[in-house]
């Protein structure tokens, strides 16, 4: 074993290899740091010739040398990739949450851009020359666009719902729908966060039925909300029922007591004025009445994270100026991309600017045809892959709509030397990774959710 041992390079040996100084020299990469990796990957071959993981043939001051310059050269690289990196969504699920959910505008980019480079009026009045409110940058857009009297924005959507529940319900009770505890993401549920505000969770009803009357007779003197979780995430068939908007509004208007929608994935859109699904929008929900709304800013809306709160005025005020206000706010970069995203609604041009809506929207031929052109470019290259042109079916994700399919195309891979998975795994370790479906043994790449600009990167990948 000693003997083994004594083939391991000294560290300052190996910073005088050529290999260690042209690292240094080219990857902008401090000698520190660069020495730092270099013993890890010494002590990671220590370690396997400890533990015999190196065939003793194998053992060699050259051998060793080798390995531990490849290993540090495979640090370096790893480290000059950004762990958070752009990829190609190829699956067809438009709000894949594992991919970053919505995608943003160029306007809404092009805003985020010029924000980062240079001061901002984040808290600046340039009319007074006083202090602002960051709260004031999209309120107005908000309220016109949704009729609501007030907003003001968070930092997501569980965060709005905890806020209203701590500022509003703090150690009172709060009338929820047993059928409407919903779990939503990373195993957050609304009963949990409830609790953790400190407001009483009073559950009416039974899971598939619930009626108004399951409300009123739970009323106290105690009750602070009565609260309605959209149930975005899933769909209940059968034997059901729920208290609708208008019962819930004239049961708050008879006892005072104010209501609060988590709407969840929230829409300005009209979906089903294009046939898909039955999401209601927020202005409608307004104008049915709800006092306070929550839903969030990078699904349906189709802009950057956010908790988007709204409703009365004299509700968003408290909220406005309870402590977690200040520890939930987001940063100047949210405001700006949902800034741009909220003004692409109000010049009416959402179903070409946000990506979101052209993508969900986007008709079959327009589908088709780019599948074509990608198929087109493959035969003129002679890839030495099989694809074809297959109706298939698109999700939009993002925990909403679950029950909404819409009709796509998608090109079948196959190859005669690999599997689906191996081909798979290939695409997702290309510099600019392609994330497809795999299906009955063939890989899918749905155009849904491939752009025109996406279209070089997906050729080169199979060339």
């Amino acid at each position: 074993m000693m003997n083994t041992f004594r083939y391991l390079p000294a560290i300052d040996q190996l910073k005088r290899d050529s290999v260690f100084t042209n690292l240094l020299k080219t990857e902008a990469i401090s000698d520190k740091v660069l020495t730092d990796w270099l013993r890890e990957q010494v002590d990671i071959v220590r370690t396997e010739l400890h533990d015999h993981i190196i065939p003793e043939e194998k053992i060699s001051r050259k051998a060793l040398n080798d390995r531990i310059f490849n290993r540090l050269t495979e640090k370096v690289r790893l480290f000059q990739t950004n762990n958070l990196q752009p990829v190609i969504n190829a699956t067809g699920v438009v709000l894949h949450t594992n991919l970053g959910r919505a995608r943003l505008s160029a306007n809404a980019i092009a805003h985020i851009s010029s924000t980062a480079a240079s001061y901002s009026t984040l808290e600046y009045d340039v009319q007074t020359g006083e202090r602002g409110s960051r709260h004031d940058l999209v309120e107005e857009h908000l309220t016109r666009l949704t009729g609501a009297e007030a907003a003001m924005v968070v930092n997501n959507n569980a965060a709005a719902v905890y806020l209203v529940l701590k500022a509003l319900a703090f150690e009172r009770e709060v009338i929820v729908s047993r059928g409407e505890l919903v779990e939503i993401g990373g195993s957050f549920r609304i009963s949990e966060i409830m609790k953790e505000s400190q407001a009483t969770l009073v559950d009416v009803g039974t899971t598939n039925k619930t009626h108004v009357n399951d409300y009123a007779d739970a009323i106290t003197e105690e009750t602070a909300l009565l609260m309605k979780v959209h149930k975005s995430n899933f769909k209940m068939i059968g034997f059901t029922d729920e208290v609708n908007t208008e019962e819930l509004v004239h049961l708050s208007t008879e006892h005072n007591i104010p209501i609060f929608e988590d709407l969840g994935s929230g829409t300005l859109f009209d979906f089903t004025a294009h046939k898909i699904g039955d999401e209601p929008t927020v202005q409608e929900k307004v104008a049915a009445g709800i006092d306070l709304i929550s839903f969030s800013g990078d699904k349906l809306l189709g802009g950057p994270q956010a908790g988007v709160i709204i409703g009365k005025k004299e509700f968003i005020d408290i909220l406005k100026k309870h402590q977690l206000a200040r520890v939930l706010r987001v940063d100047k970069f949210t405001l700006a991309g949902l800034e741009a995203t909220l003004k692409s609604y109000l010049r009416e041009q959402e179903e070409t600017e946000i990506p979101t809506i052209r993508d969900i929207v986007e008709s079959e031929k327009t589908i088709h045809e780019r599948a074509e052109t990608f198929i087109q470019q493959m035969n003129e290259q002679e890839a030495d892959f099989n694809f074809d042109i297959q109706e298939d079916t698109s999700k939009i994700g993002g925990g909403t709509m679950p029950e909404v399919e819409m009709d796509t195309y998608v090109v079948h891979v196959t190859h005669g030397k690999y599997t689906s998975s191996q081909i798979a795994e290939t695409l997702r370790k290309k510099e600019i990774p392609i994330i497809a479906r795999v299906q009955h043994d063939k890989v899918l790449l749905d155009f849904r959710t491939i752009d025109d600009e996406d279209m070089h990167t997906l050729v080169s990948a199979f060339l």
